[in-house]
């Protein structure tokens, strides 16, 4: 009996990973198998694409200069985002998990709350506050700093500051659940022991934050290098990334099979960064 009870364990715990597993399946796995579907067919311009097979789609993108410039664009300002999001995550977080009662309260709700207004809606606040006529530059020559226009806009630092403010929450979330779980006798321990706060936020705190640390790093960096409405606001076009070229590709001259093929080349490269990523971070924790 105790063998068919532990033989039974293993086929219940697969049975309540099967909903997670469908979900997957249904809302990942099969539409990027059709936009693969989809990327190996020729263009067509009474239906989204043409009888055959090919591999040009592919090779338009990766032998075109422009397209490549935008991939790399794209991915330096995922890269810039997820840079500046860490350190102001981390500070708020930090203050999140050692704040207490209503100060708390408080704390959660104005780091949750920006998610309650749209995306549209925070990116046009952003065009208010950074436009050459905006507030911050109108507060400028106003206190006499400067008589001309700071640029703050139509350029990648607007991109990176907007995000930043938009994708935050991503990045303190999933750090400050795990400072909250990270038991607070190995501080005491290692400060009973004569380490000093600094060596033990190094050697101690750092590294049990360090899985928060990734998974918000793993969101910040996927959701601004897929990010569309941001990037078009506030570059205001001249500013190029590849997820603005897909959508105008896919909408405007109903290239599916381009289109297509230029959303996975980039998700390709996406990939491949998380993936360096994921193999460096443990190297890298192992040497604090």
């Amino acid at each position: 009996m105790a063998r068919g009870a532990g033989q039974g364990a293993p086929m219940k715990r697969s049975l309540l990973l099967l909903p997670a597993g469908l979900v997957l399946t249904i809302f990942l796995v099969v539409p990027y198998l059709d936009i693969g579907f989809i990327s190996l067919h020729p263009s067509s311009a009474t239906a989204p694409y043409a009888p055959g097979f090919t591999l040009r789609n592919y090779r338009d993108v990766l032998t075109n200069d422009y397209l490549l410039h935008q991939i790399a664009v794209t991915l330096w300002i995922g890269f810039c985002t997820t840079s500046a999001t860490l350190p102001l995550g981390y500070i708020v977080a930090w203050s999140l998990t050692h704040a207490s009662g209503r100060a708390r309260a408080i704390q959660q709700a104005m780091v949750i709350s920006p998610l309650l207004v749209g995306i549209v809606v925070r990116s046009y606040g952003w065009t208010i506050l950074l436009g050459n006529n905006g507030v911050l530059n109108r507060a400028t020559r106003s206190l006499g700093l400067t008589k001309s226009v700071i640029p703050l806009m139509y350029n990648e630092f607007g991109i990176i500051v907007a995000l930043t403010h938009i994708f935050l929450p991503f990045m303190i979330i999933p750090i400050a659940d795990t400072l909250r779980t990270a038991d607070p006798a190995l501080v005491l321990a290692a400060r009973s022991l004569g380490a000093s706060r600094v060596s033990v936020f190094r050697r101690v705190i750092l590294p049990l934050s360090g899985p928060g640390v990734q998974s918000g790093c793993i969101l910040v960096f996927i959701l601004s290098v897929s990010s569309y409405v941001t990037p078009m606001l506030i570059g205001g076009m001249r500013v190029k990334t590849l997820p603005m070229t897909v959508v105008n590709t896919l909408l405007d001259a109903f290239l599916w099979p381009a289109g297509a093929a230029q959303a996975l080349i980039l998700s390709a490269c996406a990939i491949a960064i998380l993936v360096i990523f994921l193999k460096l971070w443990p190297m890298k924790w192992n040497r604090l």
